[in-house]
């Protein structure tokens, strides 16, 4: 029976792989800091290891009687001062280090749609240097490429509950942003899987404007949506990236650039934007 070793567990997608992985019954080891943020786990099932993907010696054997190596760490849950480089890269070379001397089989590694095309965005260029290694390293390895995920859309959600809804162009841009629980699915379906790389999206393809509408009818609000001329984004961009630290800008960058193009993937899922928009009206 397979044993996977999970990062990033208390993070948005980390949290529902380690849900998927119990439900499945599948032997886990947890890398986390707290035991106190992870979801609740069978003991019997679940092992958790106190250690710090960005530091190394921590890391020490860790990945010794492990299959497949599962890493979901990102910025937001590491400390302040940390870089895209530090975490996205280099914390995941410090877990591929470890798997490729333990012997691990496979890794599996989450990146982001089009992350090939984007690696001009600070976010993206950390992910696919790490996504080159990851080829190059001669383990097994299946790297997955979600769309936006639903937590990305709050912002859709935020901005509708102040009253108004602002977007670049005329809103037409398609995308299919995917919930967590359903991405967490094919992150562990790629346990048994062949494909070594896979494109996937939620359920519904929406152009910005459906998904603007969709957050104002889940408040019961008459939609009110502005058009913000592609100047506007490029001086909001350089403004930012002037202005602010590259951790604040990162987000930002990515946001701005992805909401001017199309993300569409494969359609995957049975989670809809409108019940997590309606979920998250409280």
């Amino acid at each position: 029976m397979k044993k996977i070793l999970l990062a990033g567990a208390t993070g948005y997608l980390g949290n529902f792989i380690l849900k998927e992985l119990e439900k499945r019954k599948i032997e886990t080891k947890v890398i986390a800091r707290s035991e106190k943020r992870l979801t609740p786990f069978d003991p019997a099932n679940t092992e958790v290891i106190r250690a710090e993907v960005t530091i190394p010696e921590s890391l020490k054997n860790i990945c010794n009687g492990i299959d497949t190596v599962i890493p979901s760490v990102g910025i937001p849950k590491q400390k302040d001062g940390l870089t895209y480089m530090d975490v996205d890269y280099q914390a995941n070379i410090n877990l591929l280090t470890e798997a490729k001397k333990s012997g691990v089989k496979k890794f599996i590694y989450v990146s982001v749609l089009n992350g090939e095309k984007l690696k001009h965005l600070k976010i993206c260029e950390a992910k696919e240097k790490f996504v080159e290694e990851l080829k190059a390293s001669g383990l097994d390895y299946c790297i997955i490429r979600p769309n936006g995920f639903f937590s990305d859309m709050t912002e859709f959600l935020n901005m509708a509950k102040k009253g108004r809804i602002y977007l670049f162009g005329k809103g037409s841009h398609k995308s299919n942003p995917i919930h967590g629980e359903d991405l967490a699915k094919v992150c562990v379906d790629s346990l048994e899987l062949d494909d070594k790389e896979i494109a996937v999206g939620g359920p519904e393809t929406l152009t910005q404007n459906e998904i603007a509408k969709a957050a104002f009818n889940a408040l019961g609000k008459e939609p009110k949506i502005t058009y913000i001329p592609e100047s506007i984004r490029k001086l909001i961009l350089g403004l930012a990236k002037t202005f602010t630290s590259s951790k604040t800008y990162g987000p930002i960058e990515f946001f701005m650039n992805v909401m001017a193009m199309d993300m569409i993937a494969k359609e995957y899922g049975e989670n809809t934007l409108k019940d997590y928009f309606e979920s998250k009206n409280y």
